[in-house]
């Protein structure tokens, strides 16, 4: 059988149908998927010391060294709990003592007068020198460790990609040649070949280099390839009446920050065509312009919502329909109500549609009432979750559409929401998570950005602090003066078990707790996601009302509405959060009058768990966390890398801004010159489209 780069995984010499399935673990069904299963590390066995030479290297260092093997035995430990395997190998300067742990099987695979290459540590064992659990290979050089399951080692995995590397040669070179030279990268062939088996720590580097570029490349140019296809689509131009958004202003109950004037502004000039020339005229504004693509970013408190309502009161104003999607009912409710304290006394109708509440300026309405409202254009403002993407409804006139949270939402759904109007709605997606800039560039290329960086007046610093088990009796003490004080404390849950996806177990759990060893006086509510939303909602209006004391919720559930007597945020299990999301909890208290706090607790306070969690203590802006997180954590925990398919990255890091420019760059230069010059491609892109789920 002659072997390709579509050949199965269970058709390769060595493999079979028990490894095949070991291998589909790591997605590796073909040839060509094993090929592009990069290693994660390197053993390097090419720099070889003279056992001579080692006892002036100091106790610890990692060695490498090749030796004969002179004698191998297994013997039993003094208590008989383990097996240990001795060995003694020389080369011409000397000899030395390697031990190996519950590894009795070495006597068969490692044969006596045959010489090995070892790499490990050595220590002083009985007065002498030991290499302790060294790894062996029969050739010294760099060799690859690759990401495993159980069952299928490295050492298997060399083996069986050795062979194919002839292979190599029918990939296809997609990069264009003036990129390549232009970025001075490697070919893709010498790349695959040099990150499976380097000659040299710089061959490696310049592989990681390729691919990485690859990797970055076919992102950016997938963003705007987005955003052209975006800019080619009319939607309605709306005409500006600054008098009119001036007299709405400065109705609203308090001032704009700079930053909320800033981000309107630009939301308008997408809206209506005059970020094209700012001193134009409406008279002399075009009909239909590029809809705008844009994306609000802000802390938690930051005033997006109404920033939102400016431009939505523009649109409607123009006579066409906003819809505003949120991702939880929670979360859509509040909106609701916000945006009708806003927007209800400038004679506007505004719809709240989920699949368990539906209402029309404040009332209870029909289901099938609002649907024809919505039809017949009646409603201005449609807020809601996934309900709005039922298909029996429909926007005669479309302007306008949010989304909220938009790493909840993939590009697929925000395509629906458009496809609900016969007009080319603009788009403003929302999101509460603060990203560092470069992360941005990488993840939302297509979208134009507008940040809140500022906060209302009013709003307080959160005093955060990290408790140690010791100290947790005194913050239950502190709780409770709280709590005499008539204050309301939120307590999150972290989830625990896998199997446990929402975390109701842990929320539970410390409910009872709570409920009956810690605060049995106190009233409590429990919220999780599994509770319907008339539950959902009766405990979070309960809690809101000052019907319970302390509210027990998991992380999955939003908790979003402002309770302003709140002053205390306590989350259980901190170190299971990403720093962002911990800053999200934290910006829910801190919202009236009252000084409030966070308090960290940590079940397995470890350096590296103290390092990060500090962070937050000494941090209270979200984009300097953010940047925190990626240096702390890496890309794939922060929000909205899983809806991008960005966990798949093989190669390339998203903390790397370096190569994210670069690739911005020449993906600009490639579009700009018309990527149907490039066949090979425009292939390849549609290829990474459906493995990175960029759809």
């Amino acid at each position: 059988m002659a072997l390709t780069l579509e050949t199965k995984i269970e058709q390769l010499a060595g493999v079979g149908p028990k490894m095949s399935q070991r291998f589909k673990k790591l997605g590796i069904e073909s040839v060509s998927d094993l090929l592009f299963h990069y290693p994660i590390r390197y053993d390097d066995f090419s720099h070889i010391k003279p056992i001579g030479q080692i006892g002036a290297m100091g106790q610890m260092e990692p060695i490498c060294i090749k030796g004969k093997i002179l004698q191998i035995r297994n013997q039993r430990s003094p208590k008989g709990r383990m097996f240990l395997t001795h060995a003694l190998i020389a080369d011409d300067s000397g000899s030395i003592k390697a031990v190996w742990f519950n590894q009795p099987f070495l006597t068969r695979t490692l044969r006596k007068g045959e010489e090995y290459v070892f790499a490990g540590r050595i220590a002083y064992q009985d007065g002498s020198l030991v290499i302790k659990n060294p790894s062996y290979e029969r050739e010294a050089r760099i060799l690859p460790v690759y990401p495993e399951t159980q069952g299928l080692t490295s050492k298997y995995i060399r083996k069986i990609i050795k062979p194919l590397l002839f292979l190599t040669k029918d990939i296809v070179e997609y990069l264009p040649e003036e990129v390549r030279a232009s970025q001075n990268l490697i070919t893709l062939y010498d790349a695959i070949n040099q990150i499976h088996f380097p000659e040299s720590h710089t061959l490696i580097q310049k592989a990681k280099e390729r691919l990485a570029f690859d990797e970055l490349f076919l992102i950016q140019l997938k963003m705007l390839k987005i955003k052209r296809s975006w800019q080619k689509l009319k939607a309605p131009a709306m005409k500006f009446d600054k008098e009119l958004i001036r007299s709405m202003v400065a109705k609203l109950p308090f001032k704009l920050t700079n930053a909320q004037r800033r981000a309107a502004w630009e939301i308008i000039g997408d809206l209506t065509g005059r970020h094209q020339n700012q001193r134009a005229k409406s008279k002399n504004q075009k009909e239909e312009i590029p809809p705008m693509n844009r994306l609000l970013e802000g802390d938690v408190g930051s005033g997006k919502t109404v920033v939102a309502a400016i431009a939505m009161f523009l649109v409607a104003k123009n006579g066409y329909q906003s819809a505003f999607m949120a991702p939880t009912e929670i979360l859509a409710i509040q909106h609701y109500r916000t945006l009708t304290n806003l927007l209800l006394d400038f004679g506007l109708n505004l719809a709240l549609f989920t699949h368990g509440k539906n209402e029309l300026n404040g009332q209870k309405e029909k289901r099938g009432v609002m649907v024809k409202k919505i039809r017949n254009g009646e409603i201005d403002i449609a807020i809601g979750t996934h309900a709005l993407l039922q298909s029996e409804i429909r926007f005669p006139k479309l302007g306008l559409a949010i989304v909220d949270e938009q790493h909840r939402f993939g590009i697929r759904q925000r395509a629906m929401l458009r496809s609900k109007s016969k007009t080319v709605p603009h788009l403003l997606s929302m999101s509460a998570t603060p990203i560092p800039r470069t992360l941005s560039l990488a993840l939302y290329g297509d979208l134009d950005l507008s940040i809140l960086d500022e906060m209302p007046q009013g709003r307080q610093k959160v005093a955060t602090y990290l408790i140690p088990p010791e100290k947790r009796g005194s913050a239950y003490g502190f709780i409770k003066k709280q709590i005499k004080e008539g204050r309301q404390v939120f307590v999150i849950c972290p989830l625990i078990e896998e199997s446990d996806r929402l975390g109701v177990k842990s929320a539970t759990e410390e409910y009872e707790r709570l409920k009956k060893e810690v605060f049995p006086e106190l009233k409590i509510g429990l919220l999780h996601g599994r509770m319907k939303t008339k539950e959902k909602e009766s405990i979070m209006e309960g809690f809101k009302k000052g019907k319970y004391n302390i509210l027990v919720s998991t992380a999955v559930v939003e908790v979003g509405v402002d309770v302003p007597n709140a002053t205390i945020m306590m989350i259980e299990g901190a170190e299971r959060f990403g720093l962002a999301q911990l800053h999200q909890f934290r910006g829910r208290v801190g919202r009236g009058k009252y000084k409030s706090y966070c308090f960290l607790f940590t079940e397995k306070p470890s350096d590296k768990t103290i390092k990060r969690l500090t962070a937050l203590v000494r941090l209270d802006d979200g984009f300097k966390l953010a940047e925190k997180d990626l240096e702390l954590r890496g890309p794939g925990e922060l929000y909205g890398t899983r809806q991008h398919g960005f966990l798949d990255l093989k190669m390339a890091s998203l903390t790397d801004v370096k190569t994210i420019k670069r690739a911005r760059e020449e993906a600009e230069r490639l579009v700009e010159r018309g990527l149907e010059n490039y066949p090979t491609l425009i292939k390849k892109l549609e290829e990474f489209d459906k493995e990175r789920r960029l759809e």
